[in-house]
């Protein structure tokens, strides 16, 4: 196995803290970045990551990215993507549908066009690994962020698809829990918009709780790298809940192909 890896969204905090931790390991990175900030000026400084300036709602952006990926011979077996918004914040009907629309494109469409061009660009002698990101409402009706909820849920099928498709890619969606970045702001400012969600977002932000710390979601990144298909393509792996990197796990995993996937228990019940 090669050690090249893309972060998607490397100039986001969870982007930038798992781009440098496979920096740190010695994988070389290609990262991108919507704009220009402090994380991803640190990252210029590492000599084993490149970066690429990528608006997801530019397509030639996106072209130029992948002719860049390719021109390079940046043949990847990993690939992490942490782009994502949960904006726009209220309940459906009182939120602008172009918001809304603009919010699938980016935390769902805008990431299946990226793989697909990014998927003829891999090491095509390894089992490649395709990572996302997770988020709340999987569950549940996730209320006042319905645009990001059912761009997550979707993301989740397409793993599911997309592992039984091809033989060649692991792909992935793991749940990092809370995570002290500054994506909860987006909340903060939506404040009665986002219903009982800003309370609970205050709240963990005024306490001394420390949440998922990067390092734990990059362990299960490596795991997630050192499995085979079986036991983890096409699931949906929580960081903080799943008793990941265990071996009763692994072989529980390996004897349900259901298990960690999206389904309706009961079908077959008779009455």
């Amino acid at each position: 196995m090669n050690k090249k890896i893309i972060v998607l969204g490397a100039n986001a905090d969870i982007g930038f803290n798992i781009a440098s931790l496979y920096a740190d390991d010695g994988f070389e990175v290609v990262g991108t970045y919507r704009r220009e900030n402090e994380n991803s000026i640190s990252l210029r400084k590492r000599s084993n990551v490149s970066l690429f300036q990528l608006d997801v709602f530019n397509k030639s952006d996106t072209s130029n990215f992948l002719a860049f990926v390719k021109n390079n011979h940046f043949e990847w077996t990993g690939i992490f993507d942490s782009i994502g918004s949960s904006e726009p914040i209220g309940r459906f009907f009182d939120t602008s549908f172009e918001e809304w629309e603009k919010s699938v494109t980016l935390n769902f469409l805008s990431q299946m066009g990226l793989i697909r061009g990014l998927y003829e660009l891999r090491d095509k002698s390894a089992l490649v690994s395709i990572n996302f990101m997770a988020g709340g409402g999987t569950n549940n009706a996730m209320k006042n962020y319905s645009a990001y909820n059912v761009s997550k849920v979707a993301l989740i099928k397409m793993c599911e698809i997309i592992h039984e498709e091809y033989e060649d890619v692991k792909i992935q969606i793991i749940g990092p829990g809370y995570v002290r970045t500054k994506t909860h702001l987006e909340t903060l400012k939506a404040k009665e918009k986002a219903g009982m969600a800003y309370e609970v977002v205050k709240a963990f932000l005024d306490s001394d709780e420390p949440g998922t710390s990067f390092e734990d979601i990059y362990k299960c990144l490596r795991w997630i790298d050192e499995s085979d298909k079986a036991t983890t393509s096409g699931r949906n792996f929580s960081v903080v809940h799943d008793s990941w990197g265990s071996v009763p796990l692994e072989k529980a995993l390996k004897a349900s192909p259901d298990m960690y996937k999206m389904r309706r228990h009961g079908n077959n019940y008779l009455k």
